[in-house]
């Protein structure tokens, strides 16, 4: 059974950062796009940022300059590293990964969420 397990989550004051890590486990056979989602209470969960197998990297543009994604193929795990947070980056963070147990097309996992708040 895969299963994506979310880290790194908290409370943060406004400029700080955090590092949120999202480890895949469970008979993986590859992992394609990995990507980063959020939703804040009362909103709709939108995309955050987008990273392929290959390292090509996308982002929401209210984080460009401020999040990096990455990846470790060898630790099957994507990484958020969120730099000069605001309030507004404030809400629960989820991975997802399309990601195959077996040779051939997979499905889209996801995260249970981390929490990400930050003060004024």
């Amino acid at each position: 059974q895969v299963q994506l397990v979310e880290s790194g989550g908290g409370l943060v004051q406004y400029g700080g950062s955090l590092r949120l890590a999202c480890a895949a486990s469970g008979i993986i056979f590859s992992i394609n796009n990995m990507d980063w989602y959020r939703q804040a209470p009362g909103k709709e969960r939108e995309w955050v940022a987008h990273i392929t197998s290959g390292g090509s990297t996308n982002y929401l543009d209210s984080v460009k300059g401020r999040f990096t994604i990455s990846r470790d193929n060898a630790k099957n795990t994507v990484y958020l590293q969120m730099n000069t947070l605001r309030p507004k980056d404030t809400a629960v963070y989820y991975c997802a990964a399309a990601l195959s147990s077996v040779p051939g097309p997979g499905y889209d996992y996801w995260g249970q969420g981390t929490q990400v708040t930050v003060s004024s």
